[in-house]
């Protein structure tokens, strides 16, 4: 089994492979590559798609490779492999994102990309550093995962689903954050899973061993 990680030069992926390899070390889970070539995407079982930074910024950075997101495309919504967004790879996944200026997501995942309004709360955007999971949908990804569970994040824009089904959890920061969303053979967490300790690699081992 290979599980390719995209690199399309949108933040460091060095902490994301680290962490994905020992997790395929320790359960037997495959290969692990970190990959813009887009044959090699097409070659494997699951594909994962971190993102730093701004939406647009990543946005583009991702369809400058030319022929990569075609090849995620055909991956996951044609041949229905598992797939994990990352930060902004998971907000990607909308049908669009308003930070900044409005840009067109996958449109994946209906819903959009809308800043984190804590208003009147005193608490500070970017929401940044660890906050409690809280499940609002059963998932195999989150098996072994529960509410109250500790995650680590980094961001100033939420995705707000258009489908409550399509919400796995969320977090409170003046109000609920969308820290997990799903559908069919895709996943897509808002915080970093491979800087969340145990929650975190509790999840890429689920995500590895997932077969939707």
């Amino acid at each position: 089994m290979l599980t390719a990680i995209v690199d399309y030069e949108s933040g460091n992926l060095h902490s994301a492979q680290k962490a994905f390899e020992r997790v395929a070390r320790e359960t037997g889970g495959g290969a692990v590559t970190v990959t813009a070539d887009p044959d090699t995407v097409r070659r494997a079982d699951r594909v994962v798609l971190p993102g730093d930074g701004a939406f647009p910024a990543c946005r583009q950075a991702l369809f400058d490779h030319r022929g990569l997101f075609e090849a995620i495309e055909e991956v996951v919504v044609t041949r229905a492999r598992p797939f994990l967004g990352i930060c902004i790879g998971m907000q990607m996944m909308a049908s669009r994102g308003l930070e900044y200026t409005e840009t067109p997501g996958f449109d994946w995942i209906g819903g959009t990309v809308e800043r984190i309004d804590p208003a009147g709360t005193g608490l500070k955007v970017p929401h940044m550093g660890w906050n409690d999971l809280v499940v609002d949908t059963p998932h195999p990804v989150l098996a072994d995962i529960k509410t109250g569970d500790h995650a680590y994040f980094v961001h100033s824009y939420q995705f707000r689903v258009a489908d409550p089904a399509h919400l796995l959890a969320h977090c409170d920061y003046g109000g609920p954050v969308t820290a997990i969303v799903g559908r069919d053979s895709m996943v897509g967490t808002q915080f970093h899973p491979e800087k969340s300790q145990a929650t975190g690699l509790r999840l890429i081992a689920n995500f590895l061993g997932w077969r939707p």
